[in-house]
């Protein structure tokens, strides 16, 4: 599948790979979680200490749940993107846990209720695992649209030690995608069958 560099494409592309990735079914989802969590697993993805950031899956995303899970049961700090309650289009992490209080944000999305005692800074992060709605080979990735990752993650350009990752079903891959200004490009992608190193 190959996208040009118009708008009208990027939605155009962005709806058929919602689709795709909506018509798997409930087992296949769940396969494609644990095989997820074994892929990270196996390849020794996760820092040794630190905190790893996250994501709940929607719309059909890869669902990270079971590798939030493995995260906890090591001792890693997990935090998840809540909606920045000042600066509009951006993103805070908060600390994740397994009784931590939940609301439903703009979105329908699920998130940590924002305290500032939980706030996690970006930079303390050691691992950002991002969700996509599609990509290509050489770490570019297609969000919903709201640049909301792009924005926040903007700041990384030039840091040093946090490696951003992006999680997405194998049918979510495109052979070429436009890289824009705003563009922030992944070091890696897990998918459930492949890790690509961008």
């Amino acid at each position: 599948m190959v996208l040009t560099a118009t708008n009208q494409d990027r939605a155009s592309l962005r709806k058929t790979l919602r689709q795709a990735r909506r018509a798997l079914t409930a087992d296949q989802q769940q396969q494609a979680s644990l095989a997820l969590l074994n892929k990270v697993r196996d390849a020794e993805l996760l820092p040794q200490s630190g905190h790893c950031a996250f994501y709940l899956s929607n719309d059909g995303e890869l669902n990270p749940t079971p590798l939030i899970q493995h995260c906890w049961k090591i001792g890693l700090s997990t935090s998840l993107p809540v909606l920045h309650p000042f600066t509009r289009g951006h993103l805070l992490f908060l600390r994740y846990q397994h009784n931590s209080a939940m609301q439903h944000n703009k979105y329908g999305i699920a998130e940590p209720k924002c305290e500032v005692t939980n706030v996690v800074p970006l930079l303390q992060h050691k691992v950002i695992f991002t969700p996509l709605v599609g990509f290509d080979l050489n770490g570019n990735r297609l969000g919903m649209g709201g640049g909301y990752y792009d924005r926040t993650l903007a700041s990384l350009k030039s840091a040093t030690g946090i490696r951003l990752i992006g999680l997405a079903h194998d049918c979510q891959q495109v052979d070429a995608l436009p890289f824009q200004n705003w563009d922030i490009p992944l070091h890696m992608i897990v998918t459930p069958n492949r890790i690509i190193k961008c």
